[in-house]
């Protein structure tokens, strides 16, 4: 066999590997767009930045501290959300606009929903291990019985922040520049993450 037509089998073949793994998660990115994010992107979880301090500002800044059971104390560390990591090799990133008016607390909670949904998309595909990551406290009950177990356990989840993710270096890692919202009135982002494989 000439050796021409063996390189290009090679090249053949690995653009057809390319190709499948694109069109393998273009069914999600497709899903998240739908859902009305205006950035999305499939990603390794090696650029998913942990670090201590985000959890003090949840602690110190955030007045979803000890309210819920997505955010700190309740939520992971971490360090444990860095372990986890380990064992997921892609995962979709998604950011939402949210315009500066009173529809914030109503849109955070519709975006929390698509994101369980989804995940459940992801799952019964067969990707078993999917986990989703929301975006600021959860808000799918007007208080928290912390003495209980969760009412809405099926799509109720904790925060990038909540588990020590620094969302602004993680999307910086990946090509997003996330900006520092200065006022209320200036639209902000919404971030969530779903851990896939």
């Amino acid at each position: 066999m000439p050796l021409h037509f063996i390189f290009l089998s090679y090249h053949v073949v690995l653009w057809s590997c390319l190709i499948n793994k694109i069109m393998k998660y273009k069914k999600y990115l497709d899903l998240v767009k739908k859902s009305g994010a205006v950035w999305a992107k499939i990603i390794d979880p090696k650029n998913v930045v942990t670090a201590e301090w985000v959890r003090f500002k949840c602690q110190y800044g955030c007045d979803g501290y000890r309210s819920c059971l997505t955010c700190p104390p309740y939520s992971p560390r971490p360090e444990q959300t860095k372990r986890m990591l380990e064992h997921y090799s892609k995962a979709l990133i998604m950011v939402y606009d949210v315009p500066p008016d009173k529809t914030e607390r109503v849109l955070r909670r519709k975006l929390r929903k698509d994101l369980t949904k989804l995940e459940r998309v992801i799952f019964l595909d067969g990707y078993y291990k999917a986990l989703g990551m929301a975006c600021g406290p959860c808000n799918l009950c007007k208080g928290c019985d912390l003495t209980y177990p969760c009412k809405f356990g099926d799509i109720a989840r904790p925060s990038m922040e909540a588990c020590g993710i620094d969302v602004y270096s993680t999307l910086a890692n990946v090509g997003y520049k996330l900006k520092v919202v200065k006022s209320y009135e200036e639209g902000c982002k919404f971030c969530s993450l779903i851990l896939i494989e």
